[in-house]
């Protein structure tokens, strides 16, 4: 039971800000403290807190220091003077963290002594390379000189803390970088751009044209922090196709006979484009941005339906079939996301269905493409495009002269919350979670609106390919303002989220999914969220968007940091991570029809950023059930994932799901543990990822194994 609380006095927080008493945050310490060394005494625990209320000063206002105090000598002079030692202890210990993070002569030295929670937090970042190691030294003194010296105190403090995350802090907001966007890759290769000391002029073919996409792709990913994506490829490059066709036709009416000459030209370009897409692919995944990792890049395509599209389509599906490397291990970049379109692919009867048979045996065979509902998504999201990234969404929008206009967008980051905390912080109290929420999200707005400002700081010759040579759309000069770039809600910035999962939890139980109550309580979450980002856009001019964070090492962050706080919690810390976004439980066992009909209400709160998955065994021999659950989902959710077992062995040709154990992954058959000798490929962010040779956050693969089939759990 709780008591009701007794004392009305203001909190003066480190950071200066005032806020009421809140008995509730003290019980919840002294409880932690309690669980930590194994006491269960409620009648104690309601005792200590009589005894601190009446030992408090006085005082109109009270800082954090004197509160403390309080607590530590109340509790020394108890029955159990070792629950004071564990809240000493655990105090000393939390202080000590916020300085070494703070301090960046230790961050760096985190980095000299290979600590796993800074080398591996990115599981696409090989961090024995030099170039890697640079950018990780460059993060960790950005990121601690921004907490200590740029962020908003209480911001940095709600950081530290773990109650918000404010991603990408080794890059932002020590620089004025932007997240993720849609490349205008078709603007720039019409126009041309500058590289460097190049001059690029438009191209003349489809392999100039994707060679060009390469350098484009690099250089954008170096001068941003976030994924890119290049949307309706199959359309844009059929331009360039279709000069390599005409060429083509000039060869064939000189030296080929006329009845042979169309098949002749056919036969030509069709090589030509399949050259370019593997070339394409292969470019991708040799190239490294300058913060030392392979670009994060999508891929999307499908809508096209003439000759030319049709084959670019189907290229980048044979190409990515056919695998990389002598090898042929499935390549890692880019992400491709097939767009389902009834009239277009979606049936039998309509003119590209061959095409999504291909993309079915992809998937099954190499996990991507992942799948986008062309209804769904414009039902969404106002019209029709492909993620910034893995999976964050612009709305849509129109330029001045009434267009609508996707290309050259982009997101200015993410601040995410921690829900979970919030709900355990309640003590089980709804109007207390409420009270707390939106208390919160005050804070999320001032981080929100800080990185906002910061972004709005830079200048076009920072990033030239972005604001001066198309990559954003419009082309800037030196001394121009950035910001016509992101204003009038032309940008998204975005507000994240994590433990919809947790959170009911604590009120419903670790069962609720079939609970409509329970459902409804965390859709009003994602309500509420989408409530503020709409106050928030129509007040700032801003296009605040709600996001379901992908989560990497975060999904550990917040779990950590509130199983240190608030004790091992059954469903909630016990599991070592917490739930991504929206997501059912990964630990339950349900179809693929079952999961979309749960999940399908949410992505409306949270068009910003979402995405389903869906789990199946080894689908190389059945498609069709794959295509059942494509089907199933156009109408229900836009955007549609596959996790499926692809991992392979090169000693003894087994094809599977490899076996976790603590160093890594085993083949099951021979036992293979060289990752020289294997390909395992799994869903580490929206992304894949390859843990046998980038290991996870903390190497823990055992615990990883139990949702293995959900790897989105872990990006960040």
């Amino acid at each position: 039971m709780y008591m009701e609380q007794t004392v009305e006095q203001v909190v003066i927080k480190r950071d200066g800000r005032k806020t009421c008493f809140d008995l509730i945050k003290i019980r919840s310490a002294v409880l932690a403290s309690m669980k930590s060394i194994h006491v269960e005494d409620e009648a104690f625990l309601d005792d200590i807190l009589i005894r601190i209320v009446n030992s408090l000063p006085n005082d109109e206002e009270l800082t954090i220091d004197e509160i403390q105090q309080t607590v530590e000598n109340v509790l020394m002079k108890s029955t159990y003077p070792d629950v004071a030692r564990s809240y000493i202890e655990y105090r000393h210990d939390r202080d000590a963290v916020r300085e070494n993070v703070t301090d960046m002569t230790k961050s760096v030295q985190k980095l000299l002594e290979k600590d796993k929670t800074v080398v591996n937090e990115n599981a696409n970042k090989d961090a024995t390379v030099f170039n890697t190691q640079r950018d990780l030294t460059a993060g960790a003194v950005a990121k601690s000189y921004a907490l200590k010296y740029m962020l908003p105190k209480h911001v940095s403090n709600a950081h530290l803390k773990g109650d918000i995350h404010f991603h990408d802090l080794d890059y932002s907001p020590y620089h004025a970088m932007t997240n993720c966007c849609l490349i205008d890759i078709k603007g720039m290769l019409e126009k041309g751009f500058t590289i460097g000391n190049a001059n690029v002029e438009s191209p003349k073919s489809i392999q100039t044209a994707t060679a060009q996409i390469a350098q484009i792709i690099a250089n954008v990913a170096s001068s941003q922090y976030g994924g890119c994506s290049v949307d309706r490829i199959d359309e844009i490059l059929g331009a360039y196709a279709k000069r390599n066709y005409e060429k083509h036709e000039q060869e064939a009416s000189a030296w080929v006979v006329p009845e042979k000459q169309k098949e002749y030209v056919e036969e030509k370009t069709r090589k030509d484009i399949y050259d370019a897409m593997q070339s394409l692919e292969y470019e991708i995944n040799t190239l490294y941005t300058s913060n030392g990792q392979t670009p994060f890049v999508t891929l999307g395509f499908g809508l096209g339906e003439d000759w030319f599209a049709r084959e670019i389509q189907k290229a980048i599906l044979t190409v990515r079939l056919g695998g990389v490397g002598k090898d042929k291990h499935t390549a890692i970049f880019p992400k491709l996301v097939f767009s389902l379109k009834r009239g277009t692919n979606l049936e039998a009867n309509d003119p590209n269905y061959d095409i999504k048979l291909l993309a079915l045996k992809c998937s099954a065979k190499r996990m991507y493409p992942d799948v986008l509902s062309y209804d769904t998504l414009t039902k969404l999201t106002g019209d029709f495009k492909v993620p910034m990234g893995c999976r964050s969404f612009l709305p849509a929008w129109k330029n001045e002269n009434g267009e609508f206009v996707n290309a050259g967008r982009n997101n200015l980051g993410v601040v995410t919350l921690n829900i979970p905390r919030i709900a355990i912080q309640s003590g089980g109290d709804q109007d207390k979670f409420w009270e707390i929420f939106h208390a919160r999200m005050q804070t999320v707005k001032d981080a929100l609106l800080f990185r906002l400002n910061r972004v709005r700081e830079a200048r076009p010759e920072n990033a030239p390919i972005l604001y001066k040579y198309g990559a954003f759309g419009k082309r800037l000069h030196d001394g121009d303002s950035v910001d016509q770039l992101f204003n009038k809600e032309r940008s998204t910035i975005s507000i994240g989220y994590i433990g919809l999962y947790e959170a009911a939890t604590v009120f419903y139980g670790g069962e609720w999914e079939t609970n409509s109550t329970a459902k409804d309580f965390t859709l009003s979450i994602v309500k509420s969220l989408k409530e503020y980002a709409d106050d928030w856009k129509d007040k700032y001019g801003y296009w605040f968007s709600v996001y379901s964070t992908p989560s990497e090492s975060l999904t550990d962050r917040f779990n950590r940091l509130d199983r240190e706080k608030f004790g091992v919690i059954k469903d909630i810390t016990d599991k070592e991570y917490y739930q991504n976004s929206f997501h059912y439980d990964v630990r339950k066992k349900i179809t693929p029809f079952e999961k979309i009909d749960f999940e399908k209400e949410y992505p409306e709160f949270c068009s910003g950023g979402f995405i389903h998955y869906c789990e199946y065994p080894k689908l190389v021999h059945n498609t069709k059930a794959l295509e059942a659950v494509w089907d199933y989902a156009y109408d229900r959710v836009a955007y549609l994932g596959t996790n499926t077992p692809i991992d392979k062995c090169y000693e003894c040709e087994f094809e599977g799901e490899f076996s976790p154990t603590e160093e890594g992954f085993k083949c099951p058959n021979c036992g293979n543990t060289d990752p020289e000798k294997a390909d395992v490929v799994k869903r580490t962010c929206g992304y894949l990822g390859n843990p046998m040779k980038r290991p996870m956050v903390h190497g823990r693969h055992v615990e990883i194994s139990k949702r293995v089939k959900h790897m989105e759990l872990r990006d960040e």
